[in-house]
């Protein structure tokens, strides 16, 4: 790969020596920056009896962090695109690891909220970076399976996070939840430089639109707040509906700006591409029922079963591991099956598993239940990254990630304020009904998705993939993941899209 300082984005020519290396780097740092969300959850009651917390400011605790993060996702990846992805990485993780150390040494309210904002910036600088990265270093097949490994150790990160929250919290205390990122941050900032190869952006004239970026975080942080608000003020609450209504009107003006800026923030042709369009619906739903899983499984084995915060956490091992073989599968066949089989097949097996553990009667049926649909669910995860960042040059692979990171984002507060609610009313009616209805519900919307997604990865979405690929020796080879392999560019290899604007 070329290392010198090119004038545009030189594509792959030969597999980078060190590549596998920089993913597993990349994918630690990725791990780390989602079981902060879950870990920290476990340590709040110990976290504000100490700090002398409220309620209220305990919600910041955990919505600073989520709010930052989602937020400014769109912004950092463009950042990598337009500064070159390595730079944004490196910057990310080590404003995380110092935003970390910050919230370990809190000794009030302001200072502890303060640092979970400064993570959640780091964190947006440095995710969609990240999987640029991963983009760029891996081709075709190769590609899938390390989008594989990502997606399976993003999505054991909830699982993991109440595992180690216990574990931790019960231990040395709140504190090493955050400082615990010090030693792991330090290990990788130092890593990393010496595997990732130099990858400067492209001088394509662009520059940061600070009026698009402005929008974009206040829209999607708006709406993010109104899931997690709903959870408490419901569904029908004049707050909800005013904030839902106003980060509607933001994403408008945002549509509208896009259309009109000389140097957007993200060109609306990306966004209204068929494979990004799908990928991104993917990836929206399948985080969103995960999370809801999550939160509906863990209210179930502490509230109905009677288990405590760490056997909670080790009965969720089982998810985790079912999360790593779904994801992983996905990533070794999606290139033999295509992403639409796999796609439906993965909202089937997660709706049958949903459907399972609305009807188990016993811890042991209910682990099992949720683990099968765990299992179709990381599935989904590569399926989805796979499909909306294998149709974008390795120009545009940050804001592309991005992208995918903001509907991620947003799908995960969407099943946590579902599931909230559910879990509330699952425990004011007592027993095990209301968790019943919450895996039911949760059953109906993977059915409902699945056949949404048998056509929103139907053909046409295939053929307009394959429209935007090319021949030459510049051209990024990439398998086709909407349709399986398309053997028309010639032995068995595809062209990367051509650019938006050529």
């Amino acid at each position: 790969m070329s290392t010198t300082n090119e004038t545009r984005d030189t594509p792959v020519t030969s597999p980078h020596p060190m590549r596998w290396r920089a993913l597993g780097l990349l994918a630690v740092a990725n791990l780390m920056l989602i079981l902060d969300v879950t870990v920290v959850a476990v340590a709040m009651p110990q976290l504000g009896a100490e700090l002398g917390m409220s309620r209220d400011a305990l919600t910041w605790v955990m919505s600073g962090y989520t709010l930052a993060f989602g937020g400014l996702m769109l912004t950092g990846g463009r950042l990598a695109d337009l500064v070159g992805p390595r730079r944004i990485v490196l910057t990310g993780l080590g404003l995380f690891t110092l935003a970390s150390l910050v919230a370990g040494l809190a000794t009030g309210p302001g200072m502890i909220i303060t640092a979970r904002v400064g993570q959640g910036v780091g964190a947006a600088l440095m995710s969609p970076a990240a999987l640029s990265l991963v983009v760029r270093l891996f081709d075709g097949e190769e590609r899938n399976r390390a989008l594989g490994i990502w997606s399976a150790l993003g999505g054991v990160g909830a699982a993991l996070g109440v595992l180690l929250g216990g574990l931790i919290t019960a231990g040395p205390g709140w504190e090493w939840v955050f400082l615990v990122n010090l030693p792991v941050g330090a290990v990788v900032l130092v890593a990393l430089p010496r595997v990732l190869p130099s990858m400067p952006a492209p001088a394509t004239g662009g520059r940061l639109d600070l009026v698009g970026a402005a929008l974009v975080t206040a829209a999607s942080g708006l709406l993010i707040y109104a899931f997690i608000d709903a959870g408490d003020s419901g569904w029908t609450s004049p707050r909800f509906l005013a904030l839902l209504a106003l980060s509607l009107v933001l994403y408008l003006g945002l549509a509208v700006w896009l259309n009109r800026a000389t140097h957007p923030l993200v060109d609306p042709r990306l966004v209204a591409r068929p494979p990004v369009l799908a990928g991104a619906f993917l990836l929206f739903v399948g985080t969103a029922i995960m999370v809801a899983v999550f939160f509906l499984g863990t209210f179930f084995l502490q509230e109905a079963a009677g288990h405590g915060p760490l056997t909670t956490g080790l009965l969720f091992l089982p998810v985790a591991v079912a999360t790593m073989i779904g994801a992983q599968l996905a990533g070794r066949t999606i290139g033999r099956l295509g992403a639409r089989s796999l796609a439906v097949s993965g909202l089937l097996i997660a709706a049958a598993g949903l459907l399972a553990a609305a009807a188990a009667g016993s811890t042991a049926t209910t682990v099992i239940a949720v683990s099968l649909a765990s299992a179709g669910l990381g599935a989904l995860f590569v399926v989805a990254s796979a499909t909306a960042l294998g149709s974008v040059e390795h120009h545009q692979a940050g804001v592309a990630s991005g992208l995918l990171s903001t509907f991620h984002e947003l799908g995960a507060s969407l099943g946590a304020a579902v599931m909230s609610g559910v879990a509330a009313a699952s425990l004011t009616a007592g027993g095990v009904a209301g968790f019943r209805r919450g895996y039911a519900v949760a059953a109906g919307i993977a059915l409902a998705s699945a056949v949404i997604s048998w056509f929103l990865f139907g053909e046409r979405a295939g053929r307009s993939e394959r429209r935007s690929g090319r021949s030459g020796q510049d051209a990024q080879p990439i398998a086709d993941p909407m349709n399986g392999p398309d053997l028309t560019a010639g032995h068995g290899a595809q062209s990367l899209a051509e650019p938006l604007d050529g």
